[in-house]
């Protein structure tokens, strides 16, 4: 294989494997770009040498295992995402491996390396009051303080992911009797997501003004779709003025995916069978949804209080032993 063969590959890779033949979503392209992006200048300072001279060879398990601990320790990245590093560039070696049989041994190598475990946190969700606090919070007599107040809204009562937001257009919305709201998910997959009367009411209100159904439902100011980044900055800007109202908000660190797990809680408090849930969300596996059993203490006292202390005598330990008399005596 010659020496420039790898950015070769690596063209192919991202034009005919992940857009061809996987039919990737922009976001899992994004991710996987960034990933080669950083990689391919590690490995040019190692070997000194431009990214367009790196040979497959150049960049192997050793490598790529020092790159994965640069990530951690020079970037600060979390070992979540250095997980999901190694996931992309796994993903590039099995083509690799396919593409020329002859870098089996090297690709296997690569495609060995373990991912690093993590500590699972539970999850943060917003309770009651603090969501009030939040769909408060925006100043709704200024045209971006009602498309925040719709977007807050829908969020924290539909569960949608960050990417579905803003990927909203004005006919993903259906009102009148059997309102809802339809979205592509994750793994391409459909769904409709029912919504509650005073939602339906708002979000009509918020479309009469953009007849037009291929119109982002939440658009910029210049009328373009939100960015994930300007959605991130948007729920964080509100949330400093809730805190004023809540302070318990503050002390979180909220993000459009928090707004998504205060949905599911919220579901969860009011009785909703974790399978349901599962469908709302648009879990892929119904074990999933199992963070948010893990994640509410509700559920926990309600286990407790069921179950009758062992009653068991309080008294203190008495050694009958002469030597065991004579330790606990010194």
């Amino acid at each position: 294989m010659s020496a420039a063969a790898l950015p070769a590959l690596v063209q192919r890779f991202f034009t005919d494997r992940l857009c061809v033949q996987m039919e990737a979503s922009r976001h899992t392209v994004a991710g996987y770009r960034d990933t080669f992006r950083l990689l391919l200048k590690y490995a040019s300072v190692r070997h000194g040498k431009p990214p367009v001279k790196l040979t497959v060879e150049d960049i192997d398990a050793d490598l790529i295992a020092d790159f994965l601990v640069h990530t951690e320790t020079a970037r600060g990245n979390s070992a979540r995402s250095r997980n999901t590093r190694l996931a992309a560039i796994r993903s590039f070696y099995r083509y690799v491996a396919m593409s020329d049989p002859t870098w089996l041994l090297h690709c296997q190598r690569i495609l060995a390396m373990p991912n690093k475990r993590y500590v699972k946190r539970t999850v943060t969700f917003l309770d009651a009051d603090e969501m009030a606090a939040l769909l408060a919070a925006p100043d709704r007599t200024t045209w971006a303080g009602r498309r925040d107040h719709a977007l807050l809204l829908l969020a924290v009562q539909t569960g949608l992911r960050a990417s579905e937001l803003v990927g909203l257009r004005c006919g993903d919305v259906t009102l009148g009797s059997g309102a809802h709201i339809r979205c592509i998910g994750k793994g391409r997959k459909e769904r409709a997501t029912p919504l509650r009367r005073e939602t339906a009411k708002v979000l009509a209100v918020w479309i009469s003004d953009r007849p037009d159904e291929n119109r982002p439902l939440f658009p910029s100011i210049r009328g373009e779709r939100l960015s994930r980044d300007a959605l991130e900055h948007l729920v964080r800007k509100h949330c400093l003025t809730a805190g004023r109202a809540c302070p318990s908000i503050g002390s979180k660190r909220v993000t459009p995916h928090t707004l998504r797990h205060s949905t599911a809680m919220d579901l969860l408090h009011h009785g909703v069978d974790p399978a349901v849930i599962a469908l709302w969300l648009g879990h892929e596996n119904v074990e999933t949804t199992q963070i948010y059993i893990h994640a509410d203490m509700r559920m926990k006292e309600k286990a407790l209080a069921r179950v009758a202390a062992p009653a068991t005598p309080s008294s203190r330990f008495r050694p009958d032993d002469k030597l065991l008399a004579f330790l606990e005596g010194l």
